[in-house]
C-alpha cells in the first residue's frame, strides 16, 4: 500500500528546499593572499575598482600630474651652471699661463755716521722751544717809569688765578666756567696807572692741546682789527663811544690789542677818560709781541 505525503495545512506556503551541502567547504583566503583588504560582505571585486595605492593614500595624497619647470628655477640653475663652467674655464686658462716672477725685495741697508756725534752741536741744530713754554712772568713787559699802582691790581708781573682773571669782566661767573671748561692752564698779568689812564697786559695760557682755545680767547670775538706787527696773529682797535665802569656813572674809552702765540693769548687793554690814542695801544702791543717770538 502506497502512502501519500501529507499535505500542508491550507493557507500555509510550502518551505523552500534546502540546497545540497558540499562535501568540503573551501578554505577562506588570508589577508596576505588577497590583493587588498576586501570588505567582509563583498564576494567579488569589480574590475574597474581603484588600486591599493589610491585606497591607502587617501584623496590628499593622490598622485598629481607632472609639473612643468618654473622659469625662476631654470634661471637660477643656469646661473649656477654658468658660474661653475666659467670658473673652471678661467682656472684652466690661468693654469696654462707661465708664472710671472715677483720683483726682488729691496731693503735699504742701515747707515752709520762716519764719526761720533757731538751732543752739543746736535742739540744746537734742533728747533728751539717756544718762549711761551718757559716762565710767563719773564715774558711780560713791565710798568714804565713814573707809573703808579692801580688799586689792588699788581703793578709788577704776577701770577693770577682763574677766579681773579674772570673778575675782570662783568660776567665773572660765566667767564670762570668758560675758562675752566676750555682747558685753562695759567695766567700772568701786570697793571699800572699813569695820570688818569689805566693799563693792563695779560698772558693767558691753555693746555698743550688747546691752541685753538687760545686763538678764540684772543681774536675769536674781536672784529675790525688793524695789524700792529708783521706776522702777529691778531691786531688792535679803539672804541669811539665811551663805556661805563661797573656800579658807577664814570665813563671811560676803551682800547685793545690781542694776539695768539701757540697756546698763549696776549691781551693789552687801555682805559682812558678821553678817547684812546691808537698809537699808544699799537706800541704796547708791539712791545709785548716781540717778547713772545
Amino acid at each position: 500500500m502506497t502512502t501519500e505525503p501529507a499535505l500542508p495545512p491550507p493557507g500555509t506556503a510550502p518551505a523552500p528546499a534546502a540546497p545540497p551541502r558540499p562535501a568540503a567547504m573551501p578554505a577562506e583566503p588570508s589577508s596576505a593572499e588577497l590583493p587588498f583588504a576586501a570588505p567582509q560582505f563583498a564576494t567579488e571585486v569589480p574590475s574597474d575598482a581603484p588600486g591599493p595605492e589610491l585606497l591607502s593614500a587617501g584623496p590628499e595624497r593622490a598622485p598629481r600630474a607632472p609639473r612643468r619647470p618654473r622659469p625662476v628655477l631654470l634661471a637660477v640653475s643656469g646661473l649656477v651652471l654658468g658660474t661653475l663652467v666659467g670658473g673652471g674655464v678661467g682656472y684652466a686658462v690661468q693654469a696654462q699661463r707661465p708664472p710671472t716672477p715677483l720683483p726682488p725685495i729691496q731693503v735699504a741697508r742701515p747707515s752709520y755716521p762716519a764719526a761720533a756725534v757731538d751732543p752739543t752741536a746736535f742739540a744746537a741744530q734742533q728747533p728751539k722751544p717756544l718762549a711761551i713754554d718757559g716762565d710767563l712772568l719773564k715774558l711780560l713787559i713791565g710798568a714804565p717809569d713814573g707809573s703808579a699802582a692801580w688799586g689792588e691790581f699788581p703793578d709788577k708781573p704776577s701770577w693770577v688765578s682763574v677766579g681773579e682773571l674772570a673778575e675782570h669782566s662783568d660776567s665773572a661767573v660765566r667767564d670762570f666756567k668758560d675758562l675752566n671748561s676750555r682747558g685753562f692752564r695759567r695766567a700772568a698779568e701786570v697793571n699800572w696807572k699813569k695820570g688818569d689812564t689805566r693799563y693792563r697786559v695779560s698772558l693767558v695760557q691753555y693746555a698743550p692741546d688747546r691752541a685753538n682755545e687760545a686763538a678764540t680767547h684772543a681774536v675769536g670775538t674781536t672784529r675790525n682789527l688793524k695789524p700792529f706787527a708783521d706776522g702777529a696773529n691778531g691786531g688792535y682797535r679803539v672804541d669811539e663811544t665811551p663805556r661805563y665802569w661797573a656800579d658807577s656813572a664814570d665813563r671811560y674809552y676803551y682800547g685793545q690789542a690781542v694776539a695768539q702765540r701757540g697756546t698763549v693769548a696776549m691781551v693789552v687793554e687801555v682805559f682812558d677818560p678821553k678817547p684812546v690814542n691808537p698809537d699808544v695801544v699799537k706800541d704796547l702791543a708791539k712791545q709785548q709781541w716781540e717778547r713772545l717770538v
